[in-house]
């Protein structure tokens, strides 16, 4: 890992996108292209809700194992509530990852014509505050992520507002992510080789070294992993496989990974928020017409709703069993 080079993933302002959408669109779109992967600072969610955020993710994986597991639903996809260390398995892997996660989804009314394929969320009693925390960074997420759909659209020469009744109520889910001190034999990684399911990711907490992506773009069939490292407070952003799909791999999901750091930072946890941005169950996702052309075949003919994708790979990488 100390001899990973750094991806030159550019490190770009949200802020710049009300005063330049169409250039922000371009860069922003570029480095997706390019890497499947941006960094963004300036993303609008404020530093105070993160601290707090923080505080209360090293609270609650703090707890006894016991009282975790209390909020554990087996059988349920580990869509809301705590998934367990060694649970998660990257597709194809031989070993489990070396995390523990807890899932926050939308709080949907009563009634909702979704909540029969959205799980409501699981709140624990401790650490105090903890749901009103978590409620207000999912919304601050949800509008980030509402802008950078924007961007997206723009550079594929969508409509800006595209984007916007595919993920109306979606089933976007924010992860809050502990791996913990490792041994030095420890069989496995934090987290194995995978791609992300949704249409894009955004990560917070990717300043502790780890992060790594596949870059294929020197025509090297195995590729050659590439270290991210942001600015302090800045977010990388990825493309999930739902859009890869809908763009016909015109923006490609990026392989990725969190290695194991080295000897002298084993003893230490590292913890991670990401927000998987995905549609709602019921969009289709089916390839966009602009990106069919004579040299980019249709890739997939058959369109597949959200819902039915995110069981497959849920099934793939062992939370729901078949």
């Amino acid at each position: 890992m100390l001899d990973t080079p750094a991806a030159q993933v550019p490190t770009l302002s949200l802020a710049d996108q009300a005063s330049d959408p169409e250039g922000f669109a371009q860069a922003f779109g570029s480095s997706f292209q390019r890497f499947g992967f941006a960094i963004v600072a300036d993303h609008g969610i404020p530093q105070d809700l993160i601290a707090r955020a923080w505080a209360e993710t090293e609270a609650l994986f703090a707890l006894p194992d016991a009282e975790k597991r209390e909020y554990h639903v087996p059988g349920g996809g580990g869509a809301r509530g705590y998934t367990p260390f060694r649970t998660e398995i990257a597709k194809d892997a031989k070993h489990v990852d070396l995390k523990e996660f807890w899932h926050v989804g939308r709080e949907l009314p009563a009634g909702h014509r979704f909540a029969d394929t959205m799980s409501p969320n699981i709140w624990p009693t401790r650490p105090e505050g903890f749901r009103d925390t978590f409620v207000e960074l999912f919304a601050a997420f949800d509008a980030a992520g509402d802008r950078l759909l924007s961007a997206i659209a723009r550079y594929l020469k969508l409509a800006p507002d595209w984007f916007d009744p595919a993920v109306k109520d979606g089933n976007s889910v924010l992860r809050l992510l502990h791996y913990p001190p490792i041994p030095a034999d420890a069989e496995g990684v934090r987290a194995g080789a995978h791609e992300d399911i949704n249409l894009i990711t955004l990560l917070l907490g990717a300043e502790e070294a780890g992060l790594e992506l596949l870059d294929r773009s020197q025509g090297d069939e195995g590729g050659r992993w590439l270290s991210i490292k942001p600015p302090e407070g800045a977010m990388v952003v990825n493309v999930g496989d739902m859009l890869q799909r809908l763009t016909n791999h015109v923006l490609p999901s990026t392989t990725h990974r969190v290695v194991n750091p080295p000897p002298e930072r084993r003893g230490h946890s590292r913890y991670s928020m990401p927000f998987f941005l995905h549609p709602a169950p019921d969009f289709l996702i089916e390839t966009l017409p602009a990106t069919i052309t004579p040299d980019n075949a249709n890739r997939y003919p058959e369109p597949i709703t959200a819902h039915d994708y995110l069981c497959q790979r849920l099934v793939e990488i062992g939370l729901i069993k078949p």
